[in-house]
């Protein structure tokens, strides 16, 4: 089932910090993609799910430039193959030695309305990542051709991308600080969660720059969380 546009909305106001706190309630420890970087500063923010490309090592009689000539090879296969709203997350298995894509496939990407480009290895044509008008998130640049170093194997298959585990049709959140995996099923409980906590940090926040001490703030008592319900009724929020 698609994440309704009300989750994707909620998903798409809250940081990555805030809804990492829920998925730590939830008892997920490890849905950020560490070392992960954000390359195109134009564009920050999206919510997208899920689209998988797996990499193994290259090996020298199978990586040849002649491979890209098949449409089937799975890397050329699977941008042809990502649909609008979707994500492509690659397992270069934080091997940031060759680029996992460049800007004509990026570029590709973003015309076949994928959201987003992210992996633990590298891109090449760095420096016009943040013209193609999708967020690129990767671990490195490097100008090597992929096959150098990477052999696509499959796609849309379970991966591990900078040390987490991404299913096809997770929902993925990205802002300035990174990326963070959020397991479907759970995706709109979260998303409403986190709207909730969005609200009330901006007002923990907002008693901390009037001089509250942290004791009773934050966290917030529950006579902080009264008046918090206060002041929103009012406000008509």
């Amino acid at each position: 089932m698609a994440l309704s546009a009300k989750s994707k909305e909620l998903l798409g106001s809250a940081s990555t910090a805030t809804i990492q706190t829920q998925l730590f309630i939830r008892g997920f420890r490890n849905q950020f993609l560490n070392g992960v970087i954000l390359r195109t500063p134009s564009h920050k923010n999206f919510v997208g799910e899920a689209f998988t490309l797996r990499y193994i090592p290259a090996r020298e009689d199978l990586d040849k430039v002649e491979a890209f000539k098949d449409p089937k090879h799975p890397q050329r296969f699977a941008v042809e193959s990502i649909g609008p709203g979707q994500v492509m997350v690659v397992d270069s298995r934080g091997d940031a030695r060759a680029a996992s894509a460049g800007e004509i496939l990026i570029t590709r990407i973003a015309k076949r309305g994928g959201v987003g480009f992210i992996t633990d290895g590298s891109v090449r044509d760095s420096f016009e990542m943040d013209s193609i008008g999708i967020p690129v998130y990767t671990a490195g640049v490097s100008a090597n051709t992929n096959l150098i170093h990477h052999h696509a194997v499959d796609f849309q298959v379970p991966i591990g991308c900078a040390g987490v585990a991404v299913f096809p049709g997770d929902i993925l959140v990205g802002d300035q600080e990174g990326v963070l995996v959020i397991p479907h099923e759970i995706a709109d409980e979260v998303a409403v969660a986190a709207a909730e906590q969005h609200l009330i940090e901006d007002f923990i926040l907002l008693k901390v720059r009037q001089g509250a001490k942290l004791p009773g703030t934050y966290p917030p008592s529950p006579e902080l969380i009264e008046e918090f319900k206060k002041t929103t009724r009012e406000s008509g929020k």
